[in-house]
């Protein structure tokens, strides 16, 4: 067996772990957190709830989880494999959160969840990363990173001062372009790990910028899983940030697929399917989480 097919094949897999790792931070998370009010989702007192929650605790171990594998994936594997994979934690977080809320999954749910297991497949078999072309320039890399801080910045900023699903939106999105330029940044930080060492990564600012993106990025995801309307956040964030992190991939660091006519469209096709079946799902769960959450509150103290 060639050995690109093997290191093909062990990306998708640790690709898959990742997925699987993220859906279970995704649904413990939430669970840990319905009782918080919608309002406090962007405060210091949300975040000092969560820090006194063992079940908050353990889902971030699960989401840190998928990271790891995210970034073991990344090692060889280019952005535009990896990161379109990990729509597939829904197909995970659909029957993990059903079978904690003890309710069952929908006719419905399947039918989406069987078109995204579909379009994965076909995109694992048609995407192949094509030679990596040349890298952006120091000035290109400054502008592309100023455009999504202030995109960031400017929905965290609007968010804040609005409510319900607006806040939800505003926030999702600053969190999917976030994740993607953490992708990117580890992409970048496992790479030079790989080829020069751990010692000599060290000495870049590369592996501490992207820890306090991680750290940044994953509060506003909490944020976001807390402002209402899940069913529009959790879709929003899962779509963009492969998005985010495939433009980015392209732009920065010279990343493209090779797929001649046919399979270009075929690819197309998949990506849009994966789309579709990632906001309904999304939207499902969100609905569901929603309306637990609405139950938790009323409940007495």
């Amino acid at each position: 067996m060639p050995r690109t097919v093997l290191t093909h094949g062990l990306v998708v897999l640790l690709s898959i772990c990742a997925a699987i790792f993220m859906a279970i931070g995704i649904v413990v998370r939430q669970r840990a957190t319905m009782d918080v009010p919608a309002e406090l989702g962007v405060s210091t007192v949300m975040l000092t709830t969560l820090l006194r929650r063992p079940l908050w605790w353990l889902g971030t171990t699960a989401a840190v989880l998928g990271y790891v594998f995210q970034a073991l994936a990344l090692i060889k594997g280019s952005l535009l494999l990896v990161q379109p994979l990990l729509v597939s934690a829904l197909l995970f977080a659909l029957p993990l959160s059903a079978r904690m809320a003890g309710r069952r999954v929908t006719r419905g749910e399947w039918l989406w969840a069987g078109l995204l297991t579909i379009s994965l497949a076909v995109f694992v078999l048609l995407a192949r990363p094509g030679p990596q072309q040349q890298v952006a320039s120091i000035p290109t890399a400054a502008i592309v990173g100023a455009v999504c801080l202030l995109i960031i910045v400017g929905c965290v900023v609007v968010a804040v001062r609005l409510g319900g699903w607006q806040r939800a939106v505003l926030l999702a999105v600053s969190v999917g372009v976030l994740f993607g330029v953490v992708a990117v940044v580890t992409r970048v930080v496992m790479h030079l790990a790989d080829q020069r060492g751990l010692l000599s990564l060290l000495t870049t600012p590369a592996p501490y910028a992207l820890v306090v993106l991680g750290v940044i990025a994953t509060l506003l995801q909490q944020s976001a899983f807390h402002a209402g309307a899940l069913q529009t956040s959790v879709p929003t964030m899962l779509v963009l940030e492969p998005v985010v992190a495939v433009v980015l991939g392209a732009l920065l660091l010279g990343e493209a697929l090779e797929a001649g006519r046919y399979e270009a469209i075929a690819l197309t096709v998949a990506i849009a399917a994966m789309t579709a079946a990632t906001v309904a799902l999304g939207r499902d769960e969100g609905a569901y989480e929603a309306e637990l959450e609405i139950k938790a509150a009323r409940r007495p103290v």
